[in-house]
């Protein structure tokens, strides 16, 4: 049985497009997505929209709509993010439109750069505008998006091996590590009520940050999740712990400017990280069927990436037995 999304030809998403009430002037550019399938499609006589087909039976329309609607909510609050276009004001749902197996969304085109995370001004405006989406995202609670969950953690970790992509041969050690790994998680769990579960963007990677009038936009809110305000920061940081402790000073400084900062969250960045890893694996296994994986992962479920993946494991198991990172004191 072939994929869905071997069904969405270029023309395909034409007609999808031009049921919005838009002419195409058949130009299609496929972006750079897997979870879900992104297009540039030309308009005639207007900019190019964005559109957006959401992974089949990943979210339902209620869950969508509530991103769309906390984008737009953000948006409202001049914060610079990328809503979707109205479709149709009096549906329901009115961002989401439907093509058979379908369920999709146009955006305006929105170009930049990516972020300069060694940028000591870049990161203080990254605070800054986190800080803002998370002071409305503590007045938007979620009530259909996920929530970050270690036992999501838990279950990613067994369904590797259950699902036989570990080799035999590894799983004895698989299991060995992950569980050392996922003990240590759960004495800092990022999903405890000790810290403010808060509406987030999810995935507040680079990529995910276009930069342009000298300032942060941020786009693509697929992963908004209910969790600790530390999710949306911990992934702006590299380098070694001095250079780290160097960069969540300024961005810090710029989120406190709109919103207050739990310091007890910084447990949680190396927890955060492995459960992240994790996730990684997981994903692509679960979505080794769509025929994108294998040609953009070539190097994934190989018995050499399951060596290397290991080592990786213990890495992260070393970090977690290490002190957590420290704002530096000032």
């Amino acid at each position: 049985m072939s994929h869905p999304y071997t069904q969405l030809t270029p023309d395909r998403v034409i007609d999808a497009v031009e049921t919005t009430g838009r002419l195409s002037d058949a130009r299609v550019l496929a972006l750079n997505s897997y979870e879900n399938r992104v297009y540039q499609v030309g308009i005639e006589g207007e900019e190019p929209v964005i559109a957006k087909f959401y992974r089949p039976g990943r979210w339902s329309e209620a869950q969508i709509d509530e991103e769309h609607r906390f984008t737009r909510c953000l948006f409202d609050a001049e914060i610079p993010v990328v809503p979707p276009l109205p479709l149709d004001p009096d549906a329901e749902f009115p961002g989401i439109a439907q093509d058979g197996e379908f369920r999709f969304a146009l955006y305006p085109r929105q170009g930049g750069r990516a972020p300069e995370l060694d940028n000591l001004d870049h990161l203080h405006q990254l605070g800054i505008f986190i800080g803002r989406i998370h002071a409305v995202g503590r007045s938007f609670p979620f009530a259909h998006r996920v929530r970050l969950s270690f036992d999501d953690a838990c279950e990613n970790a067994g369904f590797l091996r259950r699902e036989g992509f570990v080799p035999a041969e590894l799983e004895t050690a698989h299991r060995a590590v992950c569980e050392e790994i996922l003990a240590h998680i759960e004495r800092r769990r990022p999903d405890s009520s000790e810290y403010a579960q808060i509406s987030l963007h999810g995935d507040c990677h680079p990529g995910n940050v276009l930069w342009r009038d000298d300032r942060p936009h941020f786009v693509d809110f697929d992963d908004a999740i209910t969790g600790p305000a530390i999710q949306d920061l911990w992934m702006l940081l590299s380098g070694d712990q001095a250079s780290q402790q160097r960069q969540l000073l300024e961005i810090i400084e710029g989120y406190e400017m709109f919103a207050e900062f739990d310091p007890r969250e910084l447990d949680l960045v190396e927890p955060l990280r492995a459960m992240r890893l994790l996730h990684f694996n997981a994903w692509l296994a679960r979505r080794w069927d769509d025929p994108a994986f294998p040609l953009a992962f070539p190097w994934f479920n190989t018995e050499r990436y399951w060596s290397d993946h290991i080592l990786e494991l213990k890495e992260v198991l070393s970090d977690l037995q290490q002190p957590p990172i420290r704002l530096p004191d000032i």
